[in-house]
């Protein structure tokens, strides 16, 4: 199964990138996940489901220990992926 996660972290910051919003991106980035679309206001990744939720539970942990106060994600199965 592949999976699409779409997330954002909180709070923003318009000047700079906050401490919590980069590390979630090396998080997401050095994964083992074959599309990483990062930007501004929201952040994508696409891979296998296990290297997708293995890659989430990484962000979650990390991005609140930086500072978070609010992660918004969404994950969804993407239709024809693999079995």
């Amino acid at each position: 199964m592949r999976l699409r996660v779409e997330f954002t972290t909180e709070p923003f910051d318009l000047d700079e990138a906050p401490a919590h919003a980069v590390v979630a991106r090396e998080v997401i980035q050095s994964a083992d996940l074959d599309a990483v679309d990062v930007g501004p206001f929201g952040n994508t990744a696409e891979g296998g489901a296990d290297a997708v939720l293995t890659a989430v539970d990484a962000l979650l942990r990390e991005s609140l220990a930086a500072g978070a106060t609010r992660v918004s994600l969404q994950v969804n199965v993407i239709e024809g992926g693999e079995k």
